[in-house]
């Protein structure tokens, strides 16, 4: 064969065409489908058993990518030389043929590049010199039925040379197909014919066109997979920085200077040999990876899921380090390379941008505002910051945190080529690291008040920001390998500081109305930032990335140029940046000692209101879908509370005044008359009226009035401001009544996010549920509702086995199960004066809070409420109650016995969550 497969080793042990052809040639017979039939027995053995060496190699040398890739496609095109001449020559022999009646196969796309995954198509082209002849048809009829046989998943065409030609014009889809044609087998003249006429008919003077019908198609690829090389399950042939990236870059090249490896774009200069090997070392690594999802999986399988990660990183031999596992340490590599990818396109184009810089139009490079000539020695070219010359850096090294500076400073681009220069000399900044120059500079990038985000993403791709802040490059492609972050450290902490000032400029006042109105209130501005660049720059240490990453705060912001009082405010947030959250959505904060205890922590309303926007920031840069209507309310509910503390003191309201003033509110809203709202208020206890808001209050009191004398009775309410419903049951009380309901719910579909549980004076029970769907919307739908309802009076009436009905229904998502997660169950006597609070951490599954009911029920306690937070696998549910007198339950043997039945039901374990009537 061609020189193609040269550096693949030992060639006959994948398939020895030579002896194939011969046993297929001395099969007997005249019959061309009986034939074909044998043949095809034959020739799927070889395939069986050269799939069989592709893959021995591939488990030894996990990591030769294109050897492997490589393998297969020899592979094919030997099964497809043997199955040509077979054809051609022993079932439709043509002793005299005619000029028309001469016939090509060609390899096209991926094929044609001779890289194949294990389960990749096999894109083919069979070309004719012109109208196809009855011997051609029938030819190519027997090899495509023989071909299908075999199990091959086929792109395949035939045409003759005007159609080839013509389509290749009018479809650029075709065109890129037909750009990477290698020929297989068939009439070599033909196919120099065919190559010759593609050259100077389809390619000649269209490049231009081509170039930015490639872009186009790119930025559309990246759009529709999330326009970011940072998700943490990328898909590795379509995702930005993957596969197609760096096929669309070979494309490109290879249309405009007709190079036929990649290792020629160095001799036409659009790479240097060690941008080059950079480029050969992310496609080996990728097709390998590529290689590796094909043949766990059994299929084409391109997306990098979490299960497959785990197994990959195995295969390809990656070890666990300190404070980062081996499936972390495979994706940050994956990612690094995906980076690299990034670099080396902005290089390319920029090479394509001085090529076709006459025409004008810039190719693949957004465009903002132009403005100076001249600026402190860089200079603009074409509205772009670049180098004065090649020894620029060199020269001076803080001009690599500079050219930053000014360009974030007056809104204009950096040319490519000098992004070429600050990668080369990225190096030289550790010269400068320590100069308060350059730390000045690299503030000013940090807190601008224009967009922070953009200049810090190319500092961050030139790799001059993990070089200048050293310990921000030990988190740079760094994923998380759970799934509740999306993106990698970096991109997460780029994309957070971005959101920080889209809040300060007030682009998201209507998402954001509290954190946009306060901010115009905060002091410590250069403080904010700093802290959401640094929040979760300890991840992947070991330890408590809160408590390390304080100890980084305090090394770095000096050097960064801060006082000694803002050091200490960045610091602390970096210290207690998870409180907030922890505490809005993990504790009642209808209890005072909740938030007398946050308080204690917070100490002053400044703090107060940095801590809130750097919450919200971070919890809306984990990624879409993560930030809603119910965490929104939560967030506000807790800082108007810490705010009026802050400000007025521990001893602004008691009890009773907090009870009386909800009560005098209700009676205003309701417009009852005395005796009817005294009737309500004595039937309520005071519990109710501390646990509950103002709006449920009112919502419940006109719903009680309905239900007159009836023993059940069941109200759904839509809160959008929430993003959830309101679910109240109103019915006699008895013990087991929240876990049957917490069941019900969810064989209707529901989630229940948070829960109130109250007791009438009169026995009567009613509880409060915020209920979502599994997407984290309303339930708001009529058919939900009305499903939602009859499964709380089915569990309550105890028709139907609502523990089979639970067993029944299917996970939501399997994808946990790729996570190791322990369950732990936490008791604290002192984050509440009346409860026992109880936090229990497991794996989220389907009905895992009715599980987690039962055991309290077993355990004869009450719940008097309970708060669901999910962290993408991982569930936190947070359950207040007393014993059955409505004390705190302090026995240690008591405790131990209720530890361990939680830690039972949390594993999963159905002897302790079997539904029993009460």
């Amino acid at each position: 064969m061609s020189g193609r497969f040269d550096h693949l080793p030992n060639r006959r042990t994948i398939i020895d065409r030579r002896a194939v052809a011969e046993t297929i040639a001395a099969l007997e017979g005249v019959d061309p489908t009986a034939l074909r039939r044998d043949a095809t027995m034959l020739l799927k053995t070889a395939l069986d058993k050269g799939r069989i060496e592709v893959e021995r190699r591939l488990v030894e040398h996990p990591s030769r990518g294109l050897e492997a890739s490589s393998a297969q496609a020899y592979l094919i095109d030997a099964l497809l030389r043997i199955l040509f001449d077979f054809t051609t020559q022993r079932l439709y022999p043509l002793p005299n043929p005619t000029i028309g009646e001469r016939l090509t196969l060609i390899a096209v796309g991926g094929y044609g590049r001779a890289e194949m995954a294990p389960h990749s198509d096999v894109d083919i082209g069979f070309l004719t010199p012109g109208k196809q002849t009855p011997w051609a048809e029938r030819v190519i009829e027997s090899m495509l039925y023989a071909l299908w046989d075999l199990g091959l998943k086929l792109g395949q065409s035939s045409r003759s040379l005007d159609e080839m030609v013509r389509q290749a014009k009018s479809d650029v889809t075709v065109r890129t197909a037909l750009l990477e044609a290698r020929y297989v087998c068939g009439d070599t003249e033909l196919y120099e014919q065919a190559s010759h006429r593609f050259k100077t008919e389809v390619q000649a003077d269209t490049a231009r066109t081509f170039i930015a019908d490639k872009l186009a198609e790119r930025d559309a690829r990246h759009r529709k997979m999330g326009d970011t090389r940072y998700v943490v399950e990328p898909n590795i042939k379509e995702g930005k920085g993957g596969l197609r990236d760096l096929h669309a870059l070979f494309w490109i090249g290879k249309y405009i200077y007709d190079v036929q490896r990649a290792a020629e774009l160095v001799g036409v200069g659009l790479f240097t040999k060690a941008e080059y090997r950079l480029f050969h070392r992310a496609d080996n690594f990728f097709q390998a990876v590529r290689c590796h999802l094909h043949s766990i999986t059994g299929r084409a399988e391109d997306r990098l899921t979490f299960d497959l990660q785990r197994e990959i990183a195995d295969r390809m031999r990656f070890s666990d380090r300190p404070g980062k596992s081996k499936v972390e340490r495979f994706m940050q590599f994956y990612f690094l390379q995906a980076k690299t990818v990034g670099t080396l396109s902005g290089v390319f184009l920029a090479h394509l941008d001085e090529k076709f810089a006459a025409r004008g139009r810039r190719f693949g490079l957004p465009t903002i505002r132009r403005s100076p000539r001249k600026l402190n020695g860089f200079v603009l070219d074409r509205g772009r910051l670049a180098l004065p010359s090649d020894d620029f850096f060199q020269a001076d090294p803080e001009r690599l945190i500079e050219i930053f500076q000014l360009a974030d400073k007056h809104g204009v681009e950096i040319h490519p080529l000098a992004m070429r220069a600050a990668a080369r000399d990225a190096k030289l900044v550790d010269d400068v690291r320590n100069s308060p120059t350059a730390n000045a500079l690299f503030l000013d990038v940090l807190t601008s008040p224009r967009d922070p985000e953009l200049v810090l993403r190319w500092m961050n791709e030139a790799g001059v920001f993990g070089r200048f802040v050293p310990d921000f490059a030990r988190v740079v492609a760094q994923m998380q390998f759970d799934m509740y972050h999306h993106y990698t450290v970096d991109e997460h902490t780029i994309r957070a500081i971005g959101l920080l000032a889209r809040i300060e400029n007030g682009l998201l006042k209507e998402e954001h109305p509290l954190a946009s109105a306060i901010f115009e209130q905060i002091v410590s501005r250069r403080a904010l930032y700093v802290a959401v660049l640094l929040h979760d720059i300890a991840k992947g240490r070991g330890g408590d990335h809160s408590i390390l990453g304080a100890e980084v705060a305090q090394r770095l912001c000096p050097r960064f140029g801060l006082t000694a009082a803002e050091t200490e405010t960045v610091a602390w947030l970096v210290r207690w940046h998870l409180l907030m959250s922890a505490t809005a959505f993990k504790r009642d904060l209808s209890d005072f000692k909740t938030i007398l205890d946050f308080c204690d922590v917070v100490q002053s309303p400044e703090r107060l209101r940095l801590l809130l926007t750097l919450t919200i920031v971070d919890i809306r840069a984990v990624g879409p879908g993560v930030w809603n209507g119910w965490k929104r309310q939560l967030l506000g509910d807790l800082y108007e509370s810490a705010e009026e503390v802050l400000r007025l003191g521990h001893k602004q309201k008691g009890r009773a005044e907090r009870i009386a003033a909800k009560q005098e509110h209700l009676r205003d809203a309701l417009g009852w008359d005395e005796a009817t709202f005294a009737t309500l208020v004595h039937r309520l206890p005071e519990a109710y009226w501390i646990a509950e808001p103002e709006d449920v209050l009112a919502h419940n009191a006109r719903f009680l009035a309905t239900t007159g004398d009836a023993q059940l009775a069941i109200d759904a309410h839509v809160y959008p401001e929430r993003g959830a419903t309101l679910v109240t049951i109103y019915a006699a009380d008895h013990p087991g009544l929240f876990y049957r309901i917490a069941g019900a719910i969810h064989v209707a579909g529901g989630n229940i996010i948070d829960a109130r549980i109250h007791t009438t004076r009169d026995g009567m029970a009613i509880d409060n549920f915020l209920v979502q769907d599994p997407f984290g919307r309303p339930f708001d739908e009529s058919g939900q509702l009305s499903r939602l309802k009859t499964a709380i009076e089915d569990a309550l009436a105890n028709r139907g086995k609502l523990a089979d009905r639970l067993v029944a229904k299917p996970l939501p998502r399997t994808r946990a199960e790729a996570f190791d997660i322990v369950p732990n169950a936490l008791v604290d006597n002192k984050a509440s004066n009346r409860f026992t609070v109880v936090e229990v951490n497991a794996r989220d599954r389907p009905a895992l809070l009715n599980q987690l009911a039962n055991a309290l029920f077993q355990s004869k306690v009450t719940i008097h409420s309970a708060h669901v937070a999910t962290y993408g696998e991982r569930a936190v549910d947070t359950f207040y109650i007393t014993d059955l007198t409505g004390d705190r339950i302090t026995q240690p043997a008591r405790l131990k016995t209720l530890e361990r039945r939680l830690l039972a039901a949390a594993a999963g374990k159905r002897s302790t969550w079997r539904l029993r009537a009460p």
